[in-house]
């Protein structure tokens, strides 16, 4: 069984390497492409799970997204602790382990 995640504002997101996320020619829309399981998320969340590449912190992700919108830091960053926690919960997300440059 995978590890549970607690996904903080130092967690460094990152997919797993099961999953993917690409871009579906036929549904004209980003899915995460998982064994036997296909996310279709939606347009916020695909913009944050761009920025999830291990070396991003959660905190740098929400400073990003907060800076581009013009947005509530404090707002934007529960959100998406919040989406981040829950894709993890589901197998989606998982946490960088090799310390960030």
């Amino acid at each position: 069984m995978a590890r549970k995640v607690d996904i903080t504002e130092s967690s460094r997101p990152i997919l797993p390497r099961h999953a993917k996320l690409r871009f579906d020619e036929t549904r004209q829309r980003w899915v995460i492409l998982a064994p036997e399981r296909v996310l279709a998320p939606d347009e916020i969340a695909v913009e944050i799970l761009q920025l999830c590449d291990g070396v991003r912190s959660v905190s740098d992700i929400v400073d990003e997204l907060a800076a581009k919108y013009t947005a509530d830091r404090t707002e934007i960053g529960a959100d998406v602790v919040a989406m981040l926690q829950d894709l993890a919960d589901k197998g989606f997300i998982a946490e960088a382990r090799e310390p960030a440059p």
